[in-house]
């Protein structure tokens, strides 16, 4: 029979003690040994910053995860589909190859969200703690960015496509930092997605009837979650998709990007088809990859047209 775990034995505190008595919140992890320095030790009496171990690949100075390397070095275990580079859930595969729990709402192909048997478009996920409202928390804050979750950029933060605030530009994203103090240093150095615009350019040169960066907006709904899609087309009842991973997106949170296909499906609820775009991959002239692009988009055009998509997601990957 389990003995049942003692809580923290500060009061009111629901947590569960670790060392002490106490739990992690409340100092009953040990402390790094440095003066001063408020950060849990992990080996050798230290916190990662002031001596943690870290990863023994050649020229890595990452942190370890497991297995003496950092995630990046296999500290945590791929995606079993030939040349994915997300990391495995259950089943040896990322979520968006089907790994991890599944929402179980019949053909439904989208992760269960928390603790939840469901995705978000079919009420899993946590709410927003507003009174009334029905749209998604974000992180820990309890409330969705329209009620100031997330930490949005005090700028945009009533607008349907707002963005994250960042501390490197005193809360505001980048975006509206560099629109709204153009002579800062910082402002000068701010990236204008040249690489997309690009992309744009080609696109319209060679099909007509597609939208850039703008929000989908729907009749009787409530747009405050929207998210932006680089390049759409309707055709029929399927939305064609084309995004400009540049980089392929390596610094962006996996699971941010899946919610980001849960957030739009609920807005467009027939097909869709994406085309994510590498513009940075290795080994190919940036001419001959817009080449292949246009020949993508127009395969799946036909595609579309002749009602051969029989999938409510369909994500192409090029270059990555």
């Amino acid at each position: 029979m389990k003995m049942p775990r003692k809580q923290c034995d500060e009061l009111g505190c629901p947590n569960i003690s670790k060392s002490g008595g106490k739990c992690s919140r409340h100092a009953g992890r040990k402390k790094c040994n440095e003066p001063g320095c408020p950060n849990f030790a992990k080996s050798g009496g230290k916190c990662f910053t002031h001596g943690g171990k870290i990863c023994n690949e050649s020229g890595c100075s990452n942190f370890v995860n497991s297995g003496g390397k950092c995630s990046r070095h296999a500290g945590i275990k791929k995606c079993n589909e030939l040349g994915c580079p997300n990391f495995a859930k259950s089943g040896g595969k990322c979520a968006s190859h089907g790994g991890g729990a599944r929402c179980i709402e019949p053909g439904c192909p989208n992760s269960a969200q928390d603790k939840t048997n469901k995705c978000r478009v079919h009420g899993g996920g946590k709410r927003c703690n507003e009174h009334g409202c029905p749209n998604f928390a974000r992180d820990k804050t309890g409330k969705c960015k329209a009620h100031g979750g997330d930490k949005r950029c005090p700028n945009c933060i009533t607008w349907p496509d707002s963005r994250c605030g960042s501390i490197v530009y005193d809360g505001y994203c980048a975006t509206c930092f560099k629109q709204l103090f153009p002579t800062d240093e910082r402002s000068k150095v701010i990236y204008t997605h040249t690489k997309e615009i690009r992309v744009r350019n080609a696109i319209n040169d060679a099909f007509e009837g597609f939208i850039h960066d703008k929000p989908l907006y729907t009749g009787q709904c409530n747009c405050t979650h929207r998210r932006r899609i680089d390049h759409r087309k309707l055709i029929g009842a399927t939305l064609l998709c084309i995004e400009t991973d540049e980089f392929g997106h390596s610094g962006y949170d996996p699971k941010d990007e899946e919610l980001r296909y849960d957030d739009l499906y609920m807005i467009h609820s027939g097909k869709w088809v994406f085309i994510r775009f590498n513009p940075d991959g290795k080994g190919v002239d940036m001419v001959d990859k817009l080449d292949r692009l246009m020949q993508e988009i127009q395969t799946q055009i036909e595609r579309i047209e002749n009602d051969e998509n029989n999938e409510l997601l369909e994500i192409i990957k090029l270059y990555y």
